[in-house]
């Protein structure tokens, strides 16, 4: 059996390529650590800026505590083509409440399902980018991604 040969990819369109991935997967996974043990769920971005992520919660989700406790998370894009983007970054609480009245008012669930934006079981996490990395399909190797 003979290896794939993905076609190359252009250092200087790896931006394009990897927001292209991540506009085509509106579910990426969510990976946190929960002691010594990884934790994959998929979520839904209520906002991204660039390379920067921010997902809402629930501070009774488990995810809450774990990433309370270890902060490092990271994100996986899948494409239907099959190419990746994997963004290793940290979550902090989103504290800056004109950001968040922003995505309150253009997110409808969180309207319907929270109430209000001061219900107490929402958090809003930024996830900012320390690295990004795209893989094409078969690639077998992710290619930096340069950040702003």
């Amino acid at each position: 059996m003979s290896r794939p040969n993905p076609y190359p990819t252009d250092p200087k369109q790896m931006t394009e390529l990897a927001r292209a991935v991540m506009h085509a997967d509106p579910f990426p996974d969510l990976a946190t650590v929960d002691g010594d043990q990884p934790r994959v769920r998929p979520i839904s971005p209520v906002r991204t800026d660039h390379f920067t992520v921010y997902v809402a919660n629930l501070r009774s989700y488990h995810k809450t505590a774990e990433i309370a406790a270890n902060a490092k998370v990271e994100l996986c894009y899948l494409a239907p083509s099959h190419d990746q983007v994997r963004i290793t970054g940290v979550a902090e609480v989103l504290t800056d409440r004109a950001l968040l009245q922003e995505i309150w008012d253009a997110n409808p669930l969180l309207r319907k399902y929270l109430g209000s934006i001061d219900n107490p079981e929402l958090i809003v996490y930024r996830i900012q980018p320390v690295r990004v990395r795209f893989m094409k399909e078969w690639a077998l190797e992710y290619g930096e991604v340069p950040l702003p």
